[in-house]
């Protein structure tokens, strides 16, 4: 007799991993709404514009340096005309670069064609451009009114510093000379700075001394114009 010759059993096909849609490119011209942060402002813009709108704000931030809520805020307001001004100028420049069409006019000289397609462009797109002139002039103006109010209080803000750190040195100077103890850091009265100080009290007892040097070495404070 022979014996029985079970088959060994065939092994399972490993299950094919599920073949995932590749997630199509994103469009760069598809429109981001985003809230800024500073403003609260829905803002809707392409990625790419995005990246450059904030590096635009955070430049003009740093270069103006605000302090408190106004300054802050009227620094925002700049930054963001300045934006709409380049907006401007890129409109100005693609309604030109529209207008210029290859073979639109033959003078035998590149340079003076262009010339005179833009000088087309003018004539059929004068009044879009007038308006986009008037747009820019009112938004300068306004950067301008901005700037000064962003200058009066930054003005105002480190001459009340100056006038609170100078008392202080006083205050320092009369209890040396009657044996007293005055600690600017942590006897100095918050209440006579303003709001946007922001300096800590060892800052501040770096500056009372400073000022204090500059009393004993007959050199006045210089104080902002």
């Amino acid at each position: 007799m022979f014996a029985e010759v079970i088959p060994e059993p065939k092994p399972e096909p490993e299950p094919k991993p599920e073949l995932k849609p590749k997630p199509e490119p994103r469009d760069p011209r598809a429109l981001n709404a985003y809230r800024h942060g500073l403003t609260g402002q829905v803002h809707i813009l392409t990625p790419d514009d995005q990246v450059a709108y904030d590096k635009h704000c955070r430049g003009i931030h740093e270069a103006l340096a605000p302090s408190g809520a106004m300054e802050t805020d009227l620094v925002q307001s700049i930054a963001e005309d300045r934006w709409r001004l380049k907006r401007a100028a890129a409109i100005e420049s693609s309604i030109f670069a529209l207008g210029i069409e290859p073979g639109g006019i033959h003078a035998g000289n590149p340079e003076i064609e262009v010339a005179l397609l833009q000088a087309k462009v003018w004539l059929s797109e004068g009044k879009n451009l007038q308006l986009l002139g008037l747009y820019e002039h009112r938004i300068q103006r306004r950067v301008e009114k901005n700037m000064d109010m962003l200058r009066e209080l930054q003005q105002e803000r480190k001459a009340a510093v100056q006038q609170a750190l100078e008392d202080a040195a006083r205050i320092v100077e009369h209890a040396a000379y009657h044996d007293e103890d005055y600690d600017p850091a942590t006897e100095f009265p918050p209440g006579l700075l303003p709001p946007q100080f922001d300096f800590s009290k060892p800052e501040i007892a770096r500056q009372v001394a400073h000022v204090c040097r500059l009393f004993k070495a007959g050199k006045p404070p210089r104080r902002t114009p």
